[in-house]
């Protein structure tokens, strides 16, 4: 990344642990993904039913969700980000 961006990948690891509040549901900031930049987020929540490969129910799994930093120029912040509410 270069240094005209308005946010570094070493930035958004800063993030990694933080808890959010992304279109009304709880999340943690899990992961980086530096293609892109996006940021991997966990639901708090009750999570949702996985399916095992025959396709029967068999568990709940935390939802996890991609949230895109920059925009499609990438040179400012997406929405998706800046909608992003710090729990």
């Amino acid at each position: 990344m270069n240094d005209t961006l308005p946010i570094t990948v070493n930035e958004l690891r800063a993030m990694i642990g933080m808890e959010v509040v992304y279109h009304g549901q709880h999340a943690r900031v899990i992961e980086v993904i530096e293609d892109g930049p996006g940021l991997v987020l966990q639901s708090t929540g009750g999570g949702i039913i996985q399916s095992n490969m025959h396709g029967h129910p068999t568990r709940r799994s935390p939802e996890t969700m991609t949230v895109r930093v920059l925009s499609e120029n990438g040179t400012a912040l997406h929405k998706d980000f800046l909608d992003l509410d710090l729990a």
